[in-house]
């Protein structure tokens, strides 16, 4: 075999080399690049799970946050329920009612008719019949009774004054001058309180209505009781009604419906619609009087007249003469067996407003006019009527059974009142014997009704010298003795006996509910001590503030490790206020409804009771609770720093004032002296901050502070204890309802400067961002622009300006007008507010120090929470001022500034926790309400107000705008409480929900709380205070009214706010705990 041939090797290529160098390079990148993609998809594995565990985090953060939210505002329904109660039961106590008697007087029956003395009137064809006279002979077949409201007696008579109110309504004087035997004038004094329902319940029962009555004045509770229309319509009278409404909510299905028309009667800024009502309608009635019986026309231009502008307005000129022209033809359709009655039911004070508290307010007008001539005077000084009310007056009460016995009815039985004697005197003023007989008949119905109410309470008559037996007694002696009857003693017996029984039945009615006023008092005080032991939590509970602890919790958090817990999915709500709610409702519910099953059970009605028990049980285990929670209840209840005990000073020294009506009547100046002290003393310890800037901040904001409340000061509207030591700036004048036109400037200069000054604080913390110039710099600005708008058309609308316009044409346009504004400011300024982010911006510069990074800066970060919710405060601001009238608008523009200068007091000085603050606000807001035009007295109620932005009553929607313009101030305070904590609150702040639910929330109440338990201490203590009525009870009920008003705003406005805000914040920047 051949050997084979050997193939020489070749040597390598240099290009095989460089292929595998190549391989191997690409094989080691590939691996690295595998590495690399393994450990970026571990990375962005892990930034996943870190970005998971962070929304979990949130998720969890936010979940305890809404249940902590939704305990905290639990607690504060539980003390909304606790001073419902404390207030509910003192008032059952204190405010006097009186047992309505079920009695009816009947026409067969007549008082007398158990009397062993004969009649004094010898019998009368037709009697003891309603076609004769029932109990004494009857004088007329059919009355027109006239009620032209708030006809003050002063309107009536000749004076020597160039007064608007004066010598324009001459007709009743005139007449009465002129042709005594048909016409008489009389003042007509009504009994407090001096709305419309109550007093035409006393001008039909004959009975006085209570203070506690005045509760029903809008809801018009029809009248059970025996009175002058229920007789008439048992007679088979035909009652014919027009004009205010009142009368159909009062008499429901006692008016002829194809005769009667009626109006709506709170609707102040009409003037004509009910009186041209009243007059197109009465007159062709005259011209069918066999169709009628008793015709009554209620006119309300003249009280509307005094509520829109006053009485001394050219306004009131033309009402009383338009009410002189209608009286003057009404009384010429008047014949022999009709008797004509023209009335005011109260009078109006020098504003046109009423409540009972002056003596302008109870003096009206009585005149009686029948051409018949049966009118006549007893005693020669009374031909003239009186040239004041104090002369010769005559009790509203007395009309019952005057009308009563001249139109042959029974007096009705509750009947207090007695026989007016002009209509029983005889026109020559002699025939005693029938005033006589009218005035026993009537003073044995009071008797029946007297024996009658002491069986029905079971108290003993007395029968002491003097006492209502006594005078019975004696007046029937004279009666009984024989000879010649002096009738002139007998009426005079028998009136004394009346005048002496209707002071035993005020006295008898004045018995106040001790116990319950005692209940109240003391359900009031322990929930103010709760209160207080609240908001002095320990110190070394509160949240511990400290970035780097935080920074520490959150890397723990999202690692899995919760610090305490290890699932982070656990929501932890073991706050304070769950445990406290928890124990109110343990204690309350077992009792409130063992109480409503005993009421049940035993049918006795006083579901109510358990409630009273329910409070007291609550408290007991909320304070245990608290106890357990603290370990101590007064330790740090009192203060230790200058700054509480000047919270506790003006707060106590506010509460003990209650108790002297001079220091109630010049409260507003007493709040003023607070304001200023408080100005005083920050300015002195601003001089103790280590930083130059920080102490000239603190004066500049402390100066501000004082100056703002003495030029909110000038805005005054005094109440008649005050004159002639103040003068009222707030209307035109002392006697006008409306503004001055130098006044209506105000809202205008409001609208261009107060957004400067709110956007310089905002500026002050770089918080001008977002959308805070758009809403503060236009939105809120055009609003308050609108706002003197619709005050310079209503005023134009009011003074007739522009008489080419059609009579509405400017009233619809300023209600429109200011429905705008509402929708603006509450409607779109919610939505804004729940929907807006929080007032910063990021500004991102060059990093100088390493110029390839940029620098990131968030302008406003520092006070990220109070910039955002200042806008809550400004949106119900814009509002309020609209509602009240420019001085008050003003004086609610010079409070906002004052609230944010006492925040930045508060910041410079460290006081966010302190008591002070929240003091300091509540100040704020009381002394607001007396510069809105407000006093503590029901005649400064601006129930003008209610039509603001509507054109006649709307439930719920009226009384809310009047809430709303009568405790603007109060509002507003509580509406900017949680600014006390979130102004310069930045997004990792701690603890702000508590923090402003306990230290000011809880403060801030509790300042209410103390006032409305002094007031009401104080009024239980001065019961029979000759100022009960005027001073006491009317600052009781303001007080009371304001405690309920800030806890509503602090639940539904504040609370709510901040949760809102909160989770604005918190979406943003994330949660912070």
């Amino acid at each position: 075999m051949p050997p084979q041939k050997q193939v020489p090797k070749k040597a390598p290529s240099p290009l095989d080399s460089e292929y595998k160098a190549i391989a191997a390079q690409f094989d080691a990148a590939k691996r690295a690049k595998e590495a690399e993609d393994a450990k970026r998809a571990e990375a962005v594995e892990d930034i996943n799970e870190r970005e998971q565990r962070l929304a979990r985090l949130n998720a969890a953060r936010k979940a305890g946050y809404q249940s902590r939210w939704l305990w905290t505002t639990g607690f504060w329904l539980w003390m909304l329920f606790v001073h419902l109660v404390g207030l509910g039961y003192f008032i059952s106590g204190f405010l006097l009612t009186r047992l309505v008697l079920e009695g009816k007087s009947s026409c067969e029956v007549s008082p007398t008719a158990d009397s062993s003395t004969p009649d004094l009137l010898p019998a009368w064809k037709g009697k003891g019949t309603v076609n004769g006279g029932c109990w004494h002979p009857k004088t007329f077949e059919r009355a027109v009774v006239i009620v032209i409201d708030a006809l003050r007696y002063d309107f009536t008579v000749p004076a020597n004054d160039s007064a608007a109110f004066h010598n324009a309504f001459p007709f009743l004087y005139e007449t009465a001058v002129k042709e005594p035997k048909k016409a008489f004038l009389r003042p007509f004094i009504a009994d407090p309180p001096t709305s419309t329902l109550q007093r035409l319940k006393g001008l039909t029962t004959g009975t006085l209505p209570t203070f506690v009555d005045i509760g029903n004045s809008f809801s018009g509770t029809a009248i059970d009781e025996d009175n002058l229309l229920m007789q008439l319509r048992n007679a088979g009278k035909r009652i014919v009604h027009l004009g205010d409404d009142t009368w159909e909510s009062l008499f429901p299905g006692y008016f002829l419906g194809n005769l009667s028309k009626a109006y709506d009667s709170f609707n102040v800024w009409d003037l004509h619609t009910v009186d041209n009502g009243v007059m197109e309608h009465i007159f062709p009635l005259m011209e069918k009087k066999d169709q009628w019986d008793f015709l009554v026309g209620h006119c309300l231009g003249v009280d509307h007249a005094g509520h829109r502008y006053g009485p001394d307005h050219p306004e009131m000129t033309k009402k009383l003469r338009q009410m002189d022209k209608f009286i003057r033809d009404l009384a010429a359709t008047i014949d022999d067996k009709t008797l004509l009655v023209v009335m005011g039911d109260h009078g109006m004070d020098g504003k046109g407003d009423h409540g009972g508290e002056s003596d302008d307010e109870i003096e009206a007008a009585l005149w009686m006019y029948s051409p018949k001539g049966i009118f006549g005077r007893t005693k020669p000084e009374y031909a003239m009527p009186p040239a004041t009310a104090k002369i010769h007056p005559v009790n509203q009460i007395d009309l019952v059974p005057t009308l009563s016995l001249l139109l042959g009815i029974p007096i009705p039985f509750n009947n207090l009142g007695r026989p007016i004697e002009e209509a029983f005197a005889g026109a020559a003023g002699n025939a005693w014997a029938n005033l006589a007989a009218a005035e026993r008949v009537t003073a044995a119905g009071i008797k029946r009704y007297q024996s009658a109410y002491f069986n029905a309470r079971g108290i003993q008559q007395s029968t002491e010298p003097g006492s209502a037996v006594d005078l019975w007694e004696k007046a029937e002696a004279l009666v009984a003795a024989g000879g010649k009857k002096d009738w002139s003693a007998i009426w005079s017996a028998f009136v004394a006996y009346q005048e002496t029984t209707l002071q035993q039945c005020k006295a008898l009615w004045a018995r106040f509910n001790v116990k319950n006023m005692v209940i109240g008092i003391a359900i009031m005080a322990l929930g103010v001590i709760t209160l207080l032991i609240y908001v002095s939590k320990d110190e070394d509970d509160d949240v511990i503030d400290d970035p780097e602890l935080d920074l520490a919790e959150a890397t723990l958090q999202l690692q899995g490790v919760k610090a305490g817990k290890a699932d982070t999915d656990v929501v932890d709500v073991d706050c304070l206020e769950k445990r406290l709610t928890f124990s109110a409702l343990l204690g309350a519910l077992p009792c409130f409804f063992g109480g409503l099953l005993h009421s049940y059970v035993s049918g006795a009605g006083d579901w109510y009771r358990g409630s009273a028990l329910a409070a007291f049980t609550s408290m007991a285990t909320v304070l245990a609770s608290m106890y357990d929670a603290q370990e101590t209840l007064f330790r740090n209840i009192f203060p230790n720093t200058i700054w509480g005990w000047m919270a506790f000073v003006f707060t106590v020294s506010q509460s003990a004032g209650f108790a002297s009506n001079s220091y109630t009547i010049w409260e507003d100046s007493i709040l003023l002296f607070f304001i200023t002290t408080f100005g005083v003393v920050s300015i002195l310890a601003a001089f103790r901050l280590p930083s130059r800037a920080d102490r000239y901040l603190s004066v500049y904001h402390s100066v501000v502070f004082i100056v703002l409340g003495r030029v909110a000061s000038y805005s005054k509207l005094c109440r008649e204890e005050q004159m002639p030591y103040c003068t009222s700036t707030y209307y035109a004048s002392a006697t006008s309802s409306t503004s001055a036109p130098w006044q209506l400037i105000i809202p205008f200069v409001v609208s261009v400067i107060l957004p400067s000054i709110i956007k310089s604080y905002l500026q002050n913390t770089r918080s001008y961002e977002g959308l805070a110039p758009q809403w503060v710099g236009y939105v809120f600005r055009t609003g308050l622009f609108m706002c003197g708008l619709y005050w310079f058309l209503d005023a134009a609308d009011s003074s007739g300006w522009l008489p080419g316009l059609p009579q509405q044409t400017l009233k619809s346009v300023t209600v429109y007008t200011a429905q705008m504004i509402l929708g603006l400011a509450l409607i779109a300024g919610t939505t804004a507010f729940v929907w807006a982010p929080p007032c910063v911006s990021v500004v991102t510069t060059a990093n100088r120090s390493q110029p390839t990074k940029a620098q990131v800066a968030i302008l406003g970060y520092g006070n990220a929470h109070g910039a955002r919710y200042l806008l809550l405060p400004l949106n119900l601001l814009a509002a309020c001022i609209l509602l009240s009238k420019p001085m008050g608008g003003g004086a609610l523009a010079l409070m906002i500034w004052q609230i944010l200068s006492l925040l930045e007091i508060l910041d410079l000085n460290q006081l966010s926790t302190s008591p002070i603050g929240p003091v300091m606000l509540a100040v704020l807001g009381t002394f607001h309400f007396f510069k809105t035009g407000h006093q503590a007295v029901l005649s400064t109620i601006q129930w003008d107000s209610a039509f603001i932005a509507l054109f006649t009553v709307r439930y719920p929607w009226s009384p809310l705008l009047v809430t709303l313009n009568t405790f603007a101030g109060p509002i507003l305070a509580a509406t900017a409480v949680p600014l006390l904590v979130l102004w310069k609150a930045g997004p990792k702040k701690k603890g702000l929900l508590e923090a402003v639910s306990r230290r000011a929330l809880g403060g801030f109440v509790a300042y209410y709380a103390t006032e409305s338990l002094a007031t009401m201490a104080w009024a239980g203590h001065l019961r029979r205070h000759l100022m009960l009525y005027r001073v006491f009870n009317p600052r009781f009920m303001t007080a009371a009214a304001l405690l309920l008003v800030v806890d509503l705003v602090g639940i539904v406005v504040s609370l709510a706010g901040v949760r809102v805000n909160t989770m604005a914040v918190s979406e943003v920047f994330g949660w912070a705990e």
